[in-house]
């Protein structure tokens, strides 16, 4: 479960098992925007302030307040599903 205000751990997940190039414009203008708006929120909440799951959640998906590859993106791009050729 997520906290208030931000993305689910299962929308999240959808979002990034589908390919991009599966995703309509729409589909990837969306999760752009999505993704965005839930690492604007990962910023501003206090990780005082954050459940254990979306801590986990922020790790797994690089929401940390780090600019790092997230573990996902690192899985994507190792079977050839990332943006990273």
């Amino acid at each position: 479960m997520s906290d208030t205000g931000r993305q689910s751990m299962t929308e999240k997940a959808g979002a990034a098992m589908k390919p991009d190039s599966q995703k309509t414009a729409t589909e990837q203008v969306g999760d752009t925007l999505k993704g965005a708006g839930d690492s604007i929120a990962s910023t501003l909440q206090p990780q005082s302030e954050k459940s254990t799951t979306q801590k986990a959640g922020d790790m797994v998906s690089s929401n940390s307040n780090e600019n790092s590859e997230s573990m996902l993106d690192k899985a994507k791009n190792a079977i050839g599903m990332g943006d990273k050729k």
